[in-house]
């Protein structure tokens, strides 16, 4: 037991090496949001720029309310023995009110539809990139099979642990953020004007005048799919490492969303071009055409480690969940004597079938936003439900305790309003999965 208890110190310690670790377990979702959300909110339609520079300007503040503030701020205080997720949340504070299981359980199921998600939409969106090869214009390339075959292959290699390749986790997110970061400055350079959407006014006139303003947030929201996983998975890496790997990621993301709207705006006035029959994706633009293998590679590497921490997420959720009585006793196999390493084989079947119907039912990952965008905003309004009872157990002023309820209520209430508006287009899925 002593060699896991000092692994675990290891990793909550501040260390270099702890933080390129935080990067390969907690950052893979969050960190693929740029393969699609530029596409969501740019694919359709003529490129204007008041929309462009809203809809950027919106990524950012959401970002920052949302994941900054909301999580690596006020979520990861909510420690319960060093472990984190809406289970371990759940624990602290159903003393206090009974019914408090409803959010958990609902937050629970949401988190687990999101499993079912996260691979099929990071892993298409990766392969689909193919389709911006010129070798490859002519080639019609079956990226279901492969997404398919990826994603089976990680089911089947989860029964071995990822205790051997996981160590390459961090690094591979290393070069993945770095590669975000870069591209996206590439192209900021040359339209410095694009940072004025750093400023809060674009995202509020866009959303006072523009008449999709809810459609666009739906699209928007996707860029903060995966903050849930900063507080899940704050047993594994500790708060510090969390706290300051955020302040990179978060450079990384917002210079590349930047950098894809600066592409955009190459084509105000008109649709984005074509490769093919689609509309080129805002994330592969920004790469030059001698890149694109590279970055397609290194882009597919990113998605299997984000759904590879989905995955474990998954796994550690429905264990606690046995833990607390609230699903039957399942056989849990501890495949390597790493801390939080555990395989669920029924769960795993069960993912693995969920991603497969997801994959084939849509075909392509922008089909997929909808129900993506949904299972994502129900898990987090059940855990700002939970979190203000905690802090209500934690003595925090009632008057402020209100504040952030009623703000965060309103706030990802809207992007709920927004996904909602998508239900019949994929949203519906997400309660599929869930029920």
């Amino acid at each position: 037991m002593s060699s896991n208890g000092e692994h675990h110190g290891h990793h909550h310690r501040l260390t270099m090496a702890g933080l390129i670790i935080t990067l390969g377990i907690i950052y893979g979702d969050i960190g693929t949001s740029p393969l699609y959300v530029m596409r969501a909110i740019a694919g359709t339609g003529i490129v204007e720029r008041e929309t462009i520079l809203g809809a950027v300007s919106l990524v950012f503040w959401t970002l920052t309310i949302q994941t900054s503030f909301k999580y690596v701020t006020l979520v990861l205080r909510a420690d319960n023995n060093g472990e984190g997720g809406i289970f371990s949340l759940y624990t602290l504070v159903r003393r206090r009110r009974r019914w408090l299981l409803f959010p958990a359980m609902i937050g629970g199921c949401a988190v687990l539809a999101e499993g079912m998600i996260t691979p099929p939409i990071s892993v298409s969106s990766a392969i689909e990139g193919l389709q911006s090869v010129e070798s490859l214009h002519h080639v019609e390339i079956p990226t279901v099979q492969i997404a398919i075959g990826i994603i089976s292959a990680l089911f089947i290699f989860q029964q071995f642990g990822t205790a051997t390749v996981g160590r390459f986790f961090g690094p591979v997110m290393l070069i993945w953020f770095s590669m975000l970061g870069f591209l996206g400055a590439v192209q900021v350079f040359g339209h410095f004007s694009v940072l004025q959407a750093l400023s809060p006014l674009f995202a509020i006139k866009l959303l006072l005048h523009h008449e999709h303003a809810l459609v666009l947030m739906g699209a928007v929201f996707l860029c903060t799919t995966g903050a849930e996983a900063l507080y899940a998975d704050l047993g594994h890496c500790g708060k510090q490492n969390i706290r300051v790997s955020w302040i990179f990621v978060k450079t990384c993301l917002v210079l590349n969303y930047l950098g894809q709207a600066a592409w955009c705006l190459q084509f105000e006035g008109q649709a984005l071009p074509l490769t093919g029959d689609e509309v080129i994706n805002p994330f592969y633009g920004v790469m030059p055409h001698w890149f694109l293998p590279i970055g397609i590679a290194i882009a597919t590497m990113a998605a299997v480690i984000a759904s590879q921490a989905m995955i474990s997420g998954s796994f550690t959720l429905v264990s606690e969940a046995i833990r607390l009585g609230l699903l039957p006793k399942l056989t849990v196999i501890f495949p390597s004597n790493l801390k939080g390493q555990l395989y669920v084989p029924a769960v795993n079947l069960l993912l693995w079938a969920g991603c497969v119907f997801v994959t084939i039912n849509f075909k392509e990952s922008q089909y997929m936003e909808a129900a993506y965008g949904l299972s994502v905003t129900i898990t987090m309004l059940m855990s700002t439900i939970l979190l203000s009872n905690f802090f209500v157990m934690n003595r925090v002023k009632p008057a402020l305790i209100w504040i952030f309820l009623a703000w965060y209520i309103c706030f990802e209430g809207a992007f709920f309003t927004a996904n909602l508006l998508k239900f019949k287009d994929g949203g519906y899925i997400t309660v599929v999965i869930a029920s």
